[in-house]
């Protein structure tokens, strides 16, 4: 079997043109069958060393679990370009929580937790 083969195609692409930049809309699928979104910001940049355009692309992946928070936010920030009235906080209930060691003075990833650092200025 080839790379081709296995690859997953998108299920649905969107091209939007907006002056030197592009964004696409990509939607694709999980091996487990969740569909997220990939957002393409695309920006014909000329490099003066070299005498040639070339393409800068940033992606952000975006997940069906935070797709009500992530249409909140945006409304948030476009309703406040409009109108200029700040609008109330994207309420969340995030349910991460660090994990630690048995003895509880480390994490996981080897920083300690913010109750136990002395900062000294």
């Amino acid at each position: 079997m080839d790379f081709k083969e296995t690859r997953k195609e998108e299920l649905y692409s969107q091209s939007i043109p907006a002056g030197k930049r592009r964004y696409f809309f990509d939607v694709k699928e999980t091996k487990g069958g969740d569909k997220f979104i990939v957002i393409t910001e695309s920006r014909k940049i000329f490099d003066n060393n070299t005498g040639e355009f070339y393409f800068d692309k940033n992606k952000m992946f975006l997940y069906k679990e935070d797709f009500d928070k992530f249409r909140q936010g945006l409304d948030n920030a476009l309703s406040f370009i409009s109108t200029g009235i700040v609008p109330p906080p994207v309420v969340v209930e995030d349910d991460y929580r660090p994990r630690s060691t048995d003895t509880g003075d480390i994490n996981l990833d080897g920083s300690a937790a913010l109750d136990d650092i002395n900062f000294k200025i």
